[in-house]
């Protein structure tokens, strides 16, 4: 059936019943704007499309509105609300596709369940001070936070539904006739001066929704809506039945004046002194337990193995609807699942101070910080002999995630300003050595059998004894845009525009020449693979040149002119793998591989685009992770989508894969795996944010992969390793 740009499925329209080239099956829900279904990609990802009625689909001002939905709904972050994946405000009927997010809503949970505990209150406080956070750092004030707008994920509360007025939900108007909020949870200034409303507006909603969630009902509660706008403006919040712990902070967040409200980082701030940890739900189900090592059930099953029952229709609806159905599983922050964080099992690791503890026979060895080379506590182990013991390691105090990689037989990581090298083994810190420059742009690097602390730019570059830490060359270099190491040799980009090769064993200049056909050349390089590639995309975003460069002599090996917008994720087997991005959002949109021996061009698009990906390639397969926790499979090979994941992590590391299973880094510190073959999730590690935890890494370090362990690197500064065999075991 060919697709449309008109849509419907529901009583308004019986033909066609597709949005674009997603088909829908059935609805969610339908308010006061529009129709929410349930819809399909042709792969067979869940969607939820949203519809707009034919009525306002005829007004020139709400097609303007759906086009600024659809702006900052595509702006805000993927991990607190329901990513974009396809949209059109000019069709007959305007629609919206997002993810699909199984879970109910809060108004939906507190009408099942009644009012949350304490517990469950905290968290779900939290996780929206986070997605405020998110939604406010990009420039968007949602104007409408409410219950009904609040997805209880398995992952945490979403927000959903930005800046779409129901002219239908109440009686109160903006002077153009339409609804700015729904007014038990719109904010003073929004009635007294609603062209002024910024983001404390939605921190004033957020109080208000949490007094729903503890009561059952809003802290200014009339039929009328004209008496609410009233009580809003002037009176005092009735707070009967908020827990005395948040009472105080929901009172602020409802004070009168916008700057007397705190903001969402200074209500995170606060959360941590009410509660001394927080719960975090879990990314895989329930470990193996019992002699038969048979899975426990996790989100979706029963403990027989049999499918959850339960609607789990609940992604997107509009403002002010409920779908029809029993609610579905798992969807509120604190339910659904088994937790690692907070109620530690019989493989959690507590690290206390600088010492390390056996809990519940997981082994802790915490290096302590007193010199150069620390001894490293340790306890009974957890395994039998023969088998890897796990460790944890604080080989710097602060905050931040170290870099780290594998060579010379150690565990290289960096902070900034500082670099060391840890026993692969134990986790034993074996030396430390302050460096020049801060390495941004990842972790050290091995290049002439020394470690190269990969500075990002500046004017000096210095390498490392692998065995001592110590300096064994420094040397001053002219300004530098970008450096590149591969394979033994140093590229470094010159404000002029031309690259000068260093020997990484001697710090000596082996070349300096431009590239031809790139202004300023910028390389990327992997592992394994003897070049390095400089890519210039046109002005006009048709065509990519793609040159291949001898690291050793600058001789360039092969150059290409290859249609698209192309940014380079891998080399296998001669064969460059790149991805074509979009020219406006920069999404991936397709995997591109490149034979320079046949000039072979095989391009796979991607059913749905992925956001600010990054990737690794694997044989024929290519592995990419995106914004908002995306994870997919492209086998080259096959010219198709293998599997795809969401992780429901807030965004991802770049994977690493073995063979087996691909490892990613989330945010809050936790290591993840996943089968290779299906994109099944096969273990975590526990939560590791520490004492920043209101605040996001600017960037994730990868896993690493070596001696048949995993490594990882965690917000609270741990370097910590765990045995590949077995994920479950996490």
């Amino acid at each position: 059936m060919a697709a449309s740009h008109n849509a419907g499925a529901s009583t308004e329209a019986e033909l066609p019943q597709y949005a674009g080239h997603y088909r829908l099956e059935s609805v969610l829900g339908s308010g006061g704007m529009g129709v929410v279904h349930l819809a399909r990609s042709t792969s067979g990802r869940k969607l939820a499309v949203k519809v707009v009625h034919a009525e306002f689909a005829a007004d020139p001002e709400f097609r303007g509105r759906f086009r600024q939905e659809v702006a900052a709904a595509r702006r805000v972050s993927g991990a607190f609300t329901a990513p974009v994946v396809d949209a059109d405000p000019e069709a007959g009927r305007p629609w919206m596709a997002t993810l699909f997010i199984p879970g109910e809503t809060l108004s939906e949970h507190v009408k099942r369940s009644g009012p949350m505990e304490p517990a469950p209150l905290r968290r779900l406080m939290a996780g929206l001070a986070e997605a405020l956070r998110d939604i406010h750092r990009v420039g968007v004030v949602h104007r409408d936070l409410k219950p009904s707008n609040v997805l209880l994920s398995a992952d945490g509360p979403k927000v959903i539904d930005f800046g779409i007025s129901r002219p239908s939900d109440s009686e109160l108007r903006t002077e153009t006739g339409k609804l700015i909020g729904t007014p038990p949870f719109m904010a003073p200034e929004q009635f007294r001066r609603p062209r002024e409303v910024g983001p404390a507006a939605d921190v004033f909603a957020l109080g208000s929704v949490l007094v729903h969630a503890a009561t059952g009902r809003g802290p200014f509660d009339s039929d009328s809506p004209y008496v609410v706008a009233y009580q809003v403006v002037h009176d005092e919040p009735d707070l009967t039945g908020v827990p005395g712990e948040l009472a105080a902070l929901v009172r602020r967040c409802l004070a009168k004046e916008p700057g007397e409200r705190p903001t969402p980082d200074q209500l995170m701030r606060e959360l941590r002194s009410v509660a001394s940890s927080y719960d975090t739900q879990p990314f895989v189900p329930a470990q193996r337990s019992g002699a038969d090592g048979a899975p426990d059930a996790g989100p979706g099953t029963e403990a027989d193995g049999a499918p959850r029952r339960g609607r789990g229709e609940g992604a997107a609806r509009p403002p002010g609807t409920e779908a029809d159905g029993a609610p579905g599983q798992g969807a509120g922050a604190g339910e659904g699942g088994p937790r690692r964080t907070g109620r530690p099992g019989k493989r959690a690791v507590l690290v206390t101070g600088a010492l390390g503890l056996a809990v519940l026979g997981a082994l802790v060895s915490v290096p302590l910080l007193d010199s150069s080379t620390a001894a490293s506590g340790s306890a009974a182990p957890r395994s039998t002999a023969g088998r890897f013991d796990a460790w944890t390691a604080v080989p710097a105090s602060g905050w931040g995630a170290p870099q780290c990689a594998y060579g010379a037989g150690k565990l290289l990581c960096s902070r900034p300003g500082l670099v060391f090298a840890l026993d692969p083994f134990d986790g034993t810190v074996l030396w430390r050595q302050a460096v020049s420059r801060a390495p941004r742009g990842g972790p050290p690097v091995m290049a002439g059998g020394l470690v190269q602390p990969s500075p990002d730019g500046g004017r000096g570059l210095e390498a490392l004894d692998p065995a001592s830490g110590r300096p064994v060359w420094r040397r001053d270099v002219p300004e530098y845009g970008g450096l590149r190491i591969a394979g033994g040799t140093l590229l470094l980009t010159g404000a002029d525009g031309r690259v000068t090769g260093v020997d990484g064993a001697s710090g000596d200049t082996l070349w300096n020449r431009p590239v031809p056909g790139h202004a300023t050349p910028y390389f990327d390089s992997f592992a394994g693979d003897p070049l390095a590639y400089a890519t210039s995309v046109s002005a006009d975003g048709a065509h990519t040149r793609v040159t291949a460069v001898d690291p050793d002599t600058g001789e360039v090996r092969w150059d290409a002119r290859l249609a698209g917008r192309l940014k380079p994720v891998g080399a296998r087997g001669g064969s460059l793998v790149l991805l074509a991005v979009g020219a406006v959002q920069g999404e991936a949109r397709a995997v591109v591989r490149y034979a320079p021996g046949t000039r072979e061009v095989r391009r796979v698009a991607l059913p749905v685009p992925l956001e600010q990906a990054h990737g690794t390639v694997r044989g024929d397969v290519v592995y990419l992770t995106g914004a908002g926790g995306s994870l997919v499979a492209v086998d080259l090979a096959a010219r198709r989508q293998r599997w795809s994941l969401e992780t429901g992590v807030a965004r991802a590391s770049a994977p690493v894969a073995d063979g087996r299973r691909v490892y990613l880094t989330a945010p809050d510190g936790r290591l993840l795996a996943v089968d290779a073959r299906d994109g099944r999730p096969a273990g975590q590690t526990a939560a590791r944010l520490g004492a920043g935890s209101d605040r996001v890494p600017a960037s994730l370090p990868e896993p690493v992969l070596a001696l048949g362990r995993v490594y990882g690197a965690a917000p609270d500064g741990t370097v910590f390793a765990v045995d590949g065999g077995d994920p479950s075991a996490w």
